[in-house]
């Protein structure tokens, strides 16, 4: 069998993308041309379509979930734009994302910054309790911008939530370098629920520059014509400046089950970082749960002590870094986790796939690697 994909692009490929259940693969290259490819029986790949999606090179590409948008992808462009593209099942081949004349698609839904500075990376999630969807976009000039669609079967409305900086904006000239990502876990860690993180939060990974940010979610009470009304509002949870470089990309991962997440990073002084974000309060309270260990007079008096230190709905977290990857030798560029969030890739400039798993002790140690062979790519 093989296993080369002939994407037929006739420039670079900048973004690849599959969809929940790898069936459906979507590519993007420089030319700012998107390729869709479906996976048949016989275990054969077939174009689907193809179209001019962007202006420039086509930076990130991201199915939403296959469950609830079957055939929905989002993509951003060097140009700035955001953009989702909805399939026409109906259609014929070569025109069911793409319904424009001279094979330049329309969009469901899009939007760029307002700004004079570009977007440079987004992030798209779903919350299946409340069938919102939100997407998370980040800017040249430092600036994150969170996006909702409350109603699943209308996917041309999205309205701003929030709007916050996430670092000071870099120089004119300087080389820049951005990443987003939600974390693709249902709801947060049981510790952090302990903790006093809202079931409903949602968490963000930043990459801005040489700086890796958390940041979560409560629920703020607004009011607008007289109407009180709840919203979500990110605050900063924590952050860590350790990297000597340009963090190239950020990952996090799925399966928060073991009372902690796990967030890897790609940088380039060369190394993938590996941490782990904890909620220390609801993992001392944890602990502190058998009634011979603490009164429970104490333990009321610690909680009310706690909620003084900490504004209303932000609770503490902690990033610790428990991994040091060098594996490649050379500046790392993208990292990424299984959907168990078990085993961590990473790729750099030396053009292997180094694949790390957690040991007993909790440390990530490299446990295979592929190189890549160059072949002849030919038109399908």
């Amino acid at each position: 069998m093989d296993l080369n994909l002939q994407h037929g692009h006739k420039d670079l490929v900048q973004a690849v993308s599959f969809n929940t259940y790898g069936d459906r693969c979507a590519t993007g290259s420089v030319d700012g041309k998107m390729r869709v490819f479906n996976r048949h029986r016989d275990a054969t790949w077939r174009l689907c379509d193809t179209w001019s999606a962007h202006g420039g090179e086509v930076l990130e590409l991201q199915w939403l979930p296959a469950s609830v948008y079957p055939n929905l992808i989002a993509s951003l462009g060097m140009e700035g734009w955001f953009r989702l593209w909805a399939e026409d099942p109906s259609a014929a081949p070569g025109r069911r994302f793409c319904s424009g004349r001279g094979g330049n698609g329309r969009p469901a839904f899009d939007t760029r910054s307002g700004r004079a500075a570009p977007y440079r990376s987004f992030s798209v999630k779903h919350a299946h309790d409340s069938a919102n969807s939100y997407v998370a976009l980040l800017a040249t000039d430092g600036r994150c911008t969170v996006l909702e669609n409350e109603a699943a079967d209308n996917v041309a409305e999205y309205t701003s939530i929030d709007d916050f900086p996430v670092c000071a904006k870099p120089s004119r000239g300087e080389e820049v370098s951005f990443r987003v990502r939600f974390d693709p876990n249902a709801e947060p860690c049981y510790t952090a629920l302990k903790a006093g993180v809202s079931a409903d939060a949602l968490a963000l990974v930043v990459a801005a520059m040489h700086r890796v940010s958390i940041y979560r979610s409560n629920n703020v009470l607004s009011s607008a014509y007289g109407v009180s009304q709840t919203k979500k509002q990110f605050y900063l949870a924590v952050d860590v400046q350790v990297h000597r470089g340009l963090v190239r990309d950020v990952a996090w991962a799925p399966g928060n089950f073991r009372g902690y997440d796990v967030i890897a990073t790609a940088c380039q002084d060369g190394f993938a970082r590996v941490f782990r974000l904890d909620t220390p309060e609801g993992s001392e309270l944890d602990s502190q749960r058998q009634p011979r260990q603490i009164h429970h007079r104490r333990l009321r008096l610690r909680l009310r002590r706690r909620a003084k230190d900490h504004q209303a709905g932000q609770v503490k977290h902690t990033l610790r870094e428990i991994s040091r990857l060098d594996s490649h030798r050379t500046p790392v560029w993208r990292v990424s986790f299984d959907d168990d969030g078990h085993v961590l890739g990473s790729t750099g400039d030396d053009g292997r796939l180094v694949c790390y798993r957690q040991t007993a002790g909790g440390e990530w140690a490299k446990s295979s690697e592929l190189v890549m062979v160059k072949a002849r790519m030919a038109a399908p």
